[in-house]
């Protein structure tokens, strides 16, 4: 049944994205990638349900479904889902039907290389598989085709290739490492790693898993590697932000997660678990910085982006039970909670003609219906009760504490104080402000409106209740991981 599940999540954007190219009729494309996500996000739900009995293999072993892979899987197809949704309104007003088609067919084909990515069994191809993800992205950073999103377009295509190039040098490492214990040729899927890793020699894995932190890390978004973020996120339309935010930095996060529990393997775990803590703190500072002074709306919502990877980092580089059941939750609560608000950021863009925060003014006034929302969400995004993200910042803020990593919990604690104080005091100007009274109220359809409520609603049901079936989820997870036991 997983087998089943897993191709029809493939082949639902792979077909969209072939048809829209096909066609090349606007209307037909924005269906086919309607249908499509809600396909990937249905299958989602059971493929984590099942994920709980793997890991499972197909297709000769090269693809696995796992707990942690099966977890970024349910992010994606929420966040396609939402995004998806939400590009029906939001892309009709760019008045570009011409070029709708070619949108649609790279946005299923976005989504189809990120599912991918979250199946490799195979370290290498894995590394291709974020390679495609790169690739197929850079046209849709560049679609509105404007000076500043054709440049966003480059940096992000040359820093993340960059990026990618050191972690196949240290893919390479690894396989060289690898090669002592099993021989010249052998399968370099996960698991074969793991069983030569407590053989492997220690120097070597550190540095291999070195390079893959920097590479990996680069996608992420992980200071100081996070220079693409902030102009990628802020140029692309609004419904690729989310999926960037939401979902490309997870399955990049993955690669990395992989690999900790390989140097856990090979008794480095403790030097590489610290500098994934180190990469943690150092984006969260930056975050911290930019955010308060930040001008810009989308770029405003780009560094929480590396805020909160950050966070997520700490959470699995402290590991344990707590670590990661922290680090899952918060990967999922943020996916919701910054497509919510990359949501809200294009509809205000469109609204008042300017990417300017000081432009922004009276949005109480010029966006009744979806000003609650986004208020709501930007309380949400900076971990304040009674949202989900307070719970799972709070756990990871434990786990730090049991893990003996005090000087990092108190660096992430008084951080995300700074981070609360100058995010929010931004929408203060931005809802509280005098803008133009005689200025319309905003007209915005449903497809706009709607993804928001759907994003922030579990946001509030999963702040207030933890589904034990999702702390046994994170449990089992753990115990997979780190060899810790629930």
């Amino acid at each position: 049944m997983a087998g089943t599940l897993l191709l029809i999540m493939v082949l639902a954007p792979a077909v969209a994205a072939a048809a829209s190219a096909l066609t090349r009729q606007a209307r037909l494309a924005e269906r086919l990638n309607l249908a499509a996500s809600l396909i990937v996000a249905v299958t989602a739900v059971p493929l984590t349900v099942l994920s709980a009995g793997g890991p499972y293999y197909f297709w000769g072993g090269y693809i696995v479904l796992d707990l942690t892979g099966a977890w970024v899987l349910l992010c994606t197809g929420l966040v396609y889902l939402l995004a998806a949704i939400f590009s029906v309104g939001y892309m009709r007003l760019l008045d570009e039907d011409d070029r709708l088609w070619s949108f649609y067919a790279l946005f299923a084909g976005f989504a189809l290389t990120i599912c991918l990515s979250a199946v490799m069994n195979n370290a290498g191809l894995y590394w291709i598989a974020i390679e495609l993800t790169t690739l197929v992205s850079t046209f849709l950073v560049g679609f509105e085709r404007g000076p500043e999103s054709i440049e966003a377009a480059w940096k992000y295509i040359i820093i993340v290739s960059a990026g990618i190039s050191l972690a196949l040098l240290g893919t390479l490492l690894f396989y060289w490492a690898g090669s002592f214990v099993l021989g010249p040729t052998y399968d370099m899927t996960w698991q074969v790693l793991g069983q030569a890793a407590p053989k492997m020699n220690p120097a070597l894995a550190t540095l291999s898993f070195l390079l893959i932190l920097v590479g990996y890390g680069t996608k992420v978004g992980l200071a100081p590697m996070h220079a693409w973020l902030p102009d990628a996120h802020s140029e692309s339309p609004a419904p690729i932000s989310a999926m960037l935010s939401g979902a490309l930095l997870n399955v990049a996060m993955l690669g990395i997660v992989r690999y900790l529990s390989i140097a856990d393997a090979a008794t480095v775990g403790s030097l590489a678990r610290t500098a994934l803590v180190a990469f943690g703190v150092a984006s969260l500072l930056i975050g911290a910085l930019y955010i308060v002074r930040q001008e810009g709306i989308k770029r405003l919502m780009a560094y929480s982006s590396v805020e909160h990877m950050g966070v997520i980092a700490l959470g699995f580089g402290f590991g344990g039970p707590l670590g990661v059941a922290g680090a899952f939750y918060h990967m999922l609560n943020h996916s919701l909670n910054k497509s919510a608000m990359f949501f809200g950021a294009g509809n205000v863009m469109r609204a008042y003609g300017s990417k300017e925060i000081s432009a922004i003014r009276g949005v109480w006034r010029r966006a009744p219906v979806m000003a609650p929302l986004w208020l709501a969400g930007a309380v949400a995004i900076t971990g304040a009760p009674p949202f989900a993200l307070f719970l799972s910042e709070l756990v990871i803020l434990r786990a730090g504490l049991e893990r003996g990593f005090s000087w990092a919990v108190a660096a992430m604690a008084a951080l995300l104080i700074v981070i609360f104080i100058g995010f929010l005091n931004h929408f203060r100007g931005m809802y509280f402000d005098d803008g133009d009274e005689e200025a319309a109220p905003l007209s915005l359809s449903a497809w706009c409106i709607a993804p928001m409520w759907l994003a922030l609603a579990p946001l509030l049901v999963l702040g207030l209740w933890w589904p034990q079936p999702l702390w046994h989820h994170f449990m089992v997870a753990a115990q997979a991981l780190s060899g810790v036991r629930p």
